[in-house]
């Protein structure tokens, strides 16, 4: 019998598809992850569906839409009821620990609901949004734990270990995080274990406060380049300029510490036997439309990086390779070599990543696998991905802004913004996030007008809306969600 691939998912937050030297859009310094590109497949349309940290993390290891598994918005505070993920949820560890696979999973976590939801002290000493995950049915089959729930301390992190214990640290949470990975690696090299492993490690930074990164990291960002949709009073402001620095800055110390885990492999002899996964949460605007943050349609927002290489890389694509096109010629010559322009959404990663692994998806999956896709671009040859369209929403999820829904009597869940993303175009209803906004229906080229910033404003009932309104009705109607198409 052939031996199972090892899975190393490694996935950052608020890091945007754009912010990678590979994809030639922002001046970035990653040469470590740009050489990884080199030899992977680039995924150029991976988008978050719903681009917020707990409904990505959660419609990423569920393989299911964010709202089916209950996560629509963040695991938080200060909710009637916060969300949490179930323990009766099926994971990618669930279902790979039942197929013999060793499991670990270091750093931010954020789908457990906030310990300050149940305890005005809690004992572990948790506060804001963070949450303790004990050992059980909530850990999800991770045999190796070394977690967070939320907590934006990057230069001081803390963490719960496998049996519980709180450990406090005074260094960047990227490097020690690498360190307890490379850590729990080179103990299974020492003890001969046969078994394959998968490990999840979920790096903080990008994510704000931007200004919670090595200075040694600053030094390479003197001058900036900006992107066309950054507004003309921002490009001027000292402000904007620092936290421009100090996201590329975080980004670059991220490449660092990707270079000591692909060094580690190669030393180890593991990364033949391995599929490695590159990717984030969801992105961050980072100045374009005049925005910082998520939580929107943009593409700065919900495109997400999407790297996928390792030995196991070249198993997998052998497996598929009769089953592909004549070979095909690169469409762009600056990109990296291996491009796959399929739609992935957030709850594809799951089924595409049993997919390669060759193990069974479960039935509870609602993605849709994309190995085929993967495969074919890694041979170049021709392969026809079946999905057409992306699915994307946001429902209104801080206090503040349910409170006035709440007093009118009205669901706020019914508003925020929905929509689609298809190969070329960007459609969005929004709903807006007080009550009373007046309804708006958007539709960008983002072929013709790659920076958004023209759309074209639509009515309901114009003919350009019909096959997007189609989709996002069936959709939402499946998944239980009773977004408002028609405002009185």
């Amino acid at each position: 019998m052939q031996k199972k691939k090892n899975l190393l998912y490694v996935f950052a937050d608020q890091w945007r598809y754009h912010a990678v030297g590979a994809a030639r859009e922002d001046t970035v310094f990653t040469p470590h992850m740009d050489a990884f590109a080199q030899e992977s497949v680039c995924c150029t349309n991976a988008v978050s569906s719903y681009p917020l940290c707990s409904p990505h993390r959660a419609a990423l290891l569920t393989g299911k839409y964010p709202l089916s598994c209950g996560m629509w918005t963040n695991c938080k505070t200060g909710l009637d009821i916060s969300p949490c993920l179930a323990p009766q949820e099926i994971l990618i560890s669930d279902v790979l620990k039942k197929h013999g696979y060793d499991t670990a999973y270091i750093g931010k976590w954020h789908l457990d609901s906030s310990d300050l939801n149940y305890f005005a002290q809690p004992e572990n000493g948790c506060i804001g949004w963070d949450a303790y995950t004990p050992p059980g049915c909530r850990r999800h089959g991770f045999d190796f734990w070394y977690s967070y729930g939320a907590m934006d301390e990057h230069l001081k992190p803390h963490y719960w270990t496998t049996e519980g214990k709180r450990e406090d640290v005074s260094k960047w949470s990227v490097e020690h995080e690498t360190d307890i990975l490379l850590s729990y690696l080179d103990n299974r090299t020492k003890t001969a274990d046969s078994a394959p492993f998968c490990a999840f490690v979920s790096w903080n930074p990008p994510h704000p406060p931007y200004d919670q990164v090595p200075d040694t990291y600053l030094e390479r960002y003197a001058h900036l380049d900006f992107r066309a949709n950054v507004p003309d009073s921002m490009r001027s402001d000292d402000t904007y300029h620092k936290k421009m620095r100090e996201y590329y800055a975080a980004v670059s110390g991220l490449d660092e510490q990707f270079a000591r885990i692909i060094s580690f492999l190669d030393e180890k002899n593991l990364k033949e036997d391995t599929l490695i996964v590159l990717s984030a949460d969801h992105g961050d605007c980072m100045g374009s439309h005049g925005l910082y943050g998520k939580n929107v349609w943009y593409e700065e927002s919900i495109r997400i990086p999407l790297y996928i290489g390792g030995g196991a890389l070249k198993s997998a694509a052998a497996v598929r390779e009769g089953r592909f096109a004549a070979a095909r010629t690169q469409k762009n010559p600056e990109m990296p070599p291996f491009v796959c322009d399929a739609l992935i959404e957030s709850c594809d990663h799951m089924p595409t990543l049993l997919d390669m692994l060759d193990i069974p998806v479960p039935p509870t999956v609602e993605g849709m696998s994309a190995a085929d896709a993967v495969a074919a671009a890694y041979t170049g040859k021709e392969c026809t991905h079946e999905k057409k369209a992306a699915f994307l929403c946001m429902l209104p999820g801080m206090p503040e802004l349910i409170e006035p829904f709440k007093k009118e009597g009205l669901d706020s869940k019914c508003y925020g913004w929905r929509g689609v993303r298809t190969a070329e175009a960007t459609y969005i209803i929004d709903n807006g996030t007080v009550p009373h906004s007046e309804q708006r229906r958007l539709l960008y080229d983002n072929v013709l007008d790659p920076y958004q910033l023209n759309p074209v404003e639509l009515q309901a009932g114009d003919p350009r809306c019909e096959q997007y309104e189609s989709l996002l009705r069936d959709w939402c109607a499946a998944h239980k969600d009773f977004f408002l198409f028609e405002r009185g």
